[in-house]
């Protein structure tokens, strides 16, 4: 994937460990980042939030609580932040919760 500095990347995930990261490493480098997660209760939602909070610092980070199944909430996001750049990350965690 070719970036361009200051690229728009829409991060799905972004509350998840690896999501997390990702988004931390892009907004140093200076890229506007907006974070989509459902924060789901597989895992505590407080591990979520100190997440976030790792990055909510960084004025080129916006997120939203949305489920990606949510098809017209999605669609505003993107209306509005016009990404470049989309990493799904967003997964079920567990086998037995994702069949659910």
């Amino acid at each position: 994937m070719k970036v361009q500095a200051k690229d728009k990347i829409l991060v799905t995930g972004c509350a998840g460990f690896v999501g997390m990261h990702l988004c931390h490493s892009l907004l140093k480098d200076g890229f506007f980042v907006y974070g989509i997660d459902n924060m789901n209760t597989y895992y505590e939602k407080s591990l979520k939030f100190n997440r976030l909070k790792n990055i909510d610092s960084f004025p080129n980070f916006e997120y939203s609580i949305v489920d990606l199944r949510n098809l017209p909430e999605v669609q505003k996001i993107f209306k509005k932040f016009g990404p470049q750049k989309v990493v799904n990350l967003a997964a079920q965690a567990g086998v037995q919760y994702s069949i659910k």
